[in-house]
């Protein structure tokens, strides 16, 4: 089974964490959490009440405004703010080895439409 999240707009990136965190400890969380929520709101709205059992492999498009930021910096706290929203909203269990055996990431322009584009992929035992 394939399910699909869409989340418009773009994720602070690990730079800004880690200067937010170097700022003062309290501001890395908040800003951590104001994407979190970000995430979470796309999740209820898009995959309700989804409970995932099975492992997952995971696809992510990142479709970015621009070639500003580094691909790196997109996607790594990106991953772990959306995957920690996941299991928040417990549609999966966890994000350790056995739930999550695998990602992928790709990068797009899209000058007039910034999002990122999520397929949860279900992987047979």
């Amino acid at each position: 089974m394939e399910y699909f999240l869409r989340i418009n707009g773009k994720l602070d990136n690990l730079n800004d964490y880690t200067s937010a965190c170097r700022t003062n400890p309290y501001k890395g969380a908040q800003m951590k959490r104001k994407n979190e929520a970000k995430v979470i709101v796309a999740i209820l709205e898009q995959l309700k009440r989804l409970r995932i059992k099975k492992p997952v492999y995971m696809v992510y498009d990142w479709y970015e405004p621009n070639k500003r930021r580094d691909l790196d910096n997109i996607s790594s706290f990106g991953r772990k703010v959306i995957q920690d929203a996941l299991v928040e909203t417990k549609v999966l269990a966890n994000d350790s080895w056995r739930d999550i055996v695998g990602f992928q990431d790709n990068f797009y322009i899209d000058t007039k439409n910034p999002r990122i584009e999520v397929t949860i992929k279900e992987i047979e035992k």
